[in-house]
């Protein structure tokens, strides 16, 4: 005889999923520590990634205990309070001009990135209109799922920041994906977006973004300039070889050749102190996350269950292809980080905000027991 039991108790929690976060999250603090040692004042790094590792990790089993069905009773809320938050980065937010974005807004000397935070709105609100379509198919409930992307990312293409533009792209795709969304539908959506290239690139893009995509073609064009980063990445993740140069001792990073070295390109940090082993120690550490989310969907009791937890699963894979690509030149620079590993306060709280929704999915999943 089958039953299908529901996991309630805390002890019931996905021990093996905290332990591969909080294995990321160590371990990101090891070789940010590494990554700014040349840099002034920089212990102040470390305490922050820390103070924002204690504060994700808080806000993580908080969002585990709640029923992640309370969340899709709050959607309409949360929804609104996103395009809030994206609106008043617009009127109030700040940034580095030579980045073209503007995505933070600050309160003296702490920062938070709404962007980050509003992924977390999107996936929710977004598994919660999905798990309420019978078909995804059909031309009414596709133009309805496209108008729930459109605002979001409308708004954040203002700031401009393309490239978390593009996340949000790709967690609306593996979602829908996952929904049963046509081969047909699929081909004519790729045939859609090679029409809109052209439009994208004249009207939309700025001359920085544009300037990396050139360059994102042959960095040696301009390796003073736009190609300069990727070009020093290469050279630093090369350098490594099998071993790498050892933790502290990366000439490429301590000697401040690398740009960005504890935030975007923290992947090249770890290729050239930590050699190939430490890149695919790293590469394992993200896979086996992103494995075990779809792992826990797989299981859960309903549908809004399992697209949150394919949603949080789409967005590691985003920013993972993404962040590593572009660190050896198979990705244009966007300026993502590599999740749990770059130093990023609000990316940090988000992704382990993230991970407190899949526990959350998992904890009130279902169970086979054979009697």
């Amino acid at each position: 005889r089958i039953t299908m039991e529901k996991k309630t108790d805390f002890f019931k929690l996905d021990y093996f999923l905290i332990l591969i976060t909080a294995v990321c999250c160590v371990f990101g603090l090891v070789v940010i520590s590494s990554a700014v040692k040349s840099l002034d004042s920089s212990q102040k790094y470390v305490i922050v990634q820390s103070g924002a590792f204690a504060i994700g990790f808080i806000a993580m089993i908080v969002a585990a205990e709640i029923d992640y069905s309370r969340y899709g009773e709050w959607a309409k809320y949360i929804y609104i309070i996103c395009i809030l938050m994206l609106g008043a980065t617009l009127v109030f937010g700040t940034g580095k001009e030579e980045s073209g974005a503007k995505s933070w807004i600050r309160f003296g000397a702490i920062g938070i990135q709404p962007s980050e935070i509003v992924k977390i709105g999107f996936i929710i609100t977004f598994a919660k209109h999905l798990s309420m379509v019978k078909n995804v198919n059909t031309k009414r409930n596709l133009f309805a799922l496209i108008l729930h992307l459109i605002p979001i990312a409308g708004l954040i293409m203002l700031q401009p920041d393309l490239g978390t533009t593009m996340v949000f792209m790709c967690i609306f795709a593996g979602m829908i994906f996952v929904a049963g969304i046509s081969y047909k539908l699929i081909a004519a959506a790729a045939v859609c977006i090679g029409t809109a290239i052209p439009i994208v690139w004249k009207f939309f893009l700025q001359p920085y973004q544009k300037s990396r995509i050139i360059v994102f073609f042959n960095p040696e064009s301009d390796p003073l300039g736009d190609g300069y980063h990727v070009v020093q990445s290469k050279i630093a993740i090369g350098s490594g070889r099998i071993f790498g140069k050892g933790l502290f001792k990366g000439t490429q990073t301590q000697l401040g050749f690398v740009p960005a070295k504890h935030t975007d390109f923290i992947f090249a940090v770890i290729g050239e102190e930590l050699g190939l082993i430490g890149c695919m120690a790293v590469i394992a550490l993200l896979f086996t996350l992103v494995v075990r989310c779809i792992y826990v969907s797989n299981s859960s009791k309903d549908k809004f269950g399992r697209y949150i937890c394919v949603g949080v699963a789409f967005m590691f894979m985003a920013h993972i292809f993404e962040n590593i690509g572009m660190c050896i030149g198979l990705m244009p620079v966007t300026g993502i980080p590599l999740p749990f590993f770059s130093y990023a306060g609000s990316s940090l709280v988000t992704n382990l905000i993230a991970i407190g929704l899949v526990l959350s999915v998992q904890k009130r999943s279902r169970t086979i027991s054979l009697q």
